[in-house]
């Protein structure tokens, strides 16, 4: 993917994750884009604590797709997947990633909030464990203070 390809794709992926917000979920949003680099073949927000988007995401892909294709495919997605969504990845077989800001900076973010007990487990070393090397671009430093004013407007109102 170009720079103006992952740009285009992790806004279209913080518009998913401004519509989860305003549905009451927390403001996560993952696209998975085919191998051309260009086609949107999913989008998913965040349900809840336990389905997050990324996860979803890849569960519904792994079953509409054939693992040698989703190898070729991208998800995108705004903040770093946590180790149970890299995992799902892995699982899914999807073979690219690019994510617009760290779980670390997240985790600057919400703080020790009840709702978001951050994973600080960087996904690169969730998929290092693994048999198959997941390509991995992030933190793209062009987005991420767009991406961040999103969580610290979100964490920081009363719920």
């Amino acid at each position: 993917m170009t720079d103006a390809q992952i740009q285009r794709h992790l806004q279209r992926a913080q518009a998913v994750a401004r519509a989860a917000a305003a549905a009451g979920h927390h403001p996560f949003g993952a696209l998975l884009v085919a191998p051309d680099g260009e086609t949107v073949l999913l989008e998913q927000g965040n349900v809840d604590t336990v389905n997050h988007a990324e996860a979803v995401l890849a569960r519904e892909a792994a079953a509409r797709f054939k693992p040698a294709y989703l190898w070729d495919c991208t998800l995108v997605t705004t903040v770093e997947p946590c180790a149970m969504c890299a995992g799902t990845q892995y699982w899914a077989h999807i073979g690219r990633l690019v994510y617009g800001m760290t779980e670390a900076r997240l985790l600057q973010l919400t703080g020790n909030h009840h709702e978001n007990p951050t994973l600080d487990l960087p996904c690169r070393e969730v998929f290092a464990r693994g048999q198959k090397a997941v390509a991995v671009i992030g933190p793209v430093a062009a987005l991420e203070d767009e991406l961040a004013a999103l969580h610290l407007d979100f964490w920081r109102a009363p719920r």
